[in-house]
């Protein structure tokens, strides 16, 4: 049977979200990172609707055609709450699973953490849960030195540098962090919904608001502490071997630091391991989202 992707919007949380879609049954919700969009789950929402689910991919917060923040908090704790409003209004019951890459990932583990009956599983992916990035930044000079965009970005030279040249920074990091993949595809989809200066002002907010001196709010604050502890789902965590962005080390930690959550490293993969190996990472994340 073909499952096809369809377009649908919501509003949760103060957002108006757009969103992919594809199935019907318990919700998956599978939030995207940065530099990207929710056309990076292609492949596996129509994998999660064969397997019965009822799959969501939305564009997140400031990501067009998703609205702005009206409060411009990007913190990950306003993005948790972002997905546990989507579960509610989305009418997701006690049976979703919630997955997340890169910025997803901590999101995921926010909403999973703050409201724990709402999720019955959950997978992460290229940003590990619990402390291992937190020890990384201490302890870890390589870590640091592949992290540099994230200071970069603090400084309001970046609003000059990351729009130039139709946002080639963009395609410069895929080719950084993915380098065996031809990412131009989906690094165009990306600077599609970031070309207007809002947009890219929102998600140049989620590292200024996490690592930097931008706005946060303490009710998000309380959310996104939860997401770094121990989980009380089951969690797995995917990690590409040749991930550029965060190196396979920091993952590897997890298995001291987060002994709680399962760790499968994809061989071949860089940081976008769900285009990179599509049949192996479906195969992995649904094979966990079915378990009993």
């Amino acid at each position: 049977m073909t499952y096809d992707i369809s377009t649908g919007t919501v509003t949760a949380n103060g957002i108006d979200f757009t969103y992919l879609e594809c199935g019907t049954g318990p919700l998956a919700l599978c939030l995207h990172g940065f530099p990207d969009s929710a056309h990076s789950w292609r492949h596996l929402l129509p994998a999660l609707a064969q397997a019965g689910f009822r799959a969501v991919a939305p564009f997140t917060r400031g990501y067009a055609p998703t609205s702005v923040a009206p409060d411009g908090l990007y913190q990950t704790g306003a993005l948790s709450a972002d997905a546990n409003a989507l579960h509610a209004a989305l009418g997701g019951d006690g049976d979703a699973v919630i997955i997340g890459h890169d910025w997803g990932a901590p999101s995921v583990y926010g909403a999973a953490a703050s409201e724990p009956d709402r999720w019955k599983r959950v997978v992460g992916m290229a940003v590990p849960p619990g402390p291992a990035i937190g020890a990384a930044f201490v302890n870890n000079l390589d870590q640091i030195k592949r992290s540099w965009y994230m200071f970069y970005f603090q400084h309001p030279l970046s609003d000059i540098v990351v729009p130039s040249n139709d946002l080639a920074f963009i395609d410069m990091l895929w080719r950084d962090w993915s380098p065996k993949h031809d990412g131009a595809v989906d690094a165009e989809n990306c600077k599609a919904c970031l070309r207007t200066p809002e947009n890219l002002t929102a998600a140049l907010g989620y590292y200024r608001c996490n690592i930097g001196a931008g706005p946060r709010d303490e009710k998000y604050n309380a959310i996104q502490a939860a997401g770094g502890g121990e989980l009380p789902q089951p969690t797995l965590y995917l990690h590409g071997a040749d991930d550029g962005c965060i190196g396979r080390e920091v993952a590897e930690s997890m298995r001291t630091l987060s002994p709680w959550a399962t760790l499968k490293i994809v061989e071949g993969a860089g940081h976008f391991l769900q285009l990179e190996k599509p049949a192996e990472v479906n195969k992995l994340i649904i094979d966990w989202v079915t378990a009993k």
